[in-house]
């Protein structure tokens, strides 16, 4: 299992159309083959600052979304939104503890 963890920083008037272009495409990402889950978190401080949580069933997968049509679309979207560079990392469960 790999955990993607996206967060992203936008300006004041990108935030309702990052918020518009993740409601048109969250069931697409969703449904996108090896991705498990995906929530989108909000800072509870800073209210133009998100994050996307998503599970893939493997890197080969989530490299397959980021080289997808999809990836392309949304992303080419949401890019010119951001007042702050991205913070992109993957992460594999190491201990879980039920």
């Amino acid at each position: 299992m790999l955990i993607r963890i996206v967060r992203m920083q936008f300006t004041e008037a990108g935030t309702d159309e990052f918020l518009e272009i993740f409601r048109a495409n969250m069931l697409a990402i969703r449904n996108f083959e090896g991705c498990t889950h995906l929530e989108l978190l909000k800072d509870p401080e800073e209210p133009h600052v998100f994050t996307t949580l998503s599970y893939w069933n493997g890197p080969q997968f989530l490299e397959k979304y980021r080289q997808s049509e999809l990836f392309a679309n949304v992303w080419g979207s949401v890019k010119p939104l951001f007042a702050a560079r991205t913070q992109a990392f993957s992460l594999e469960t190491f201990i879980e503890v039920d």
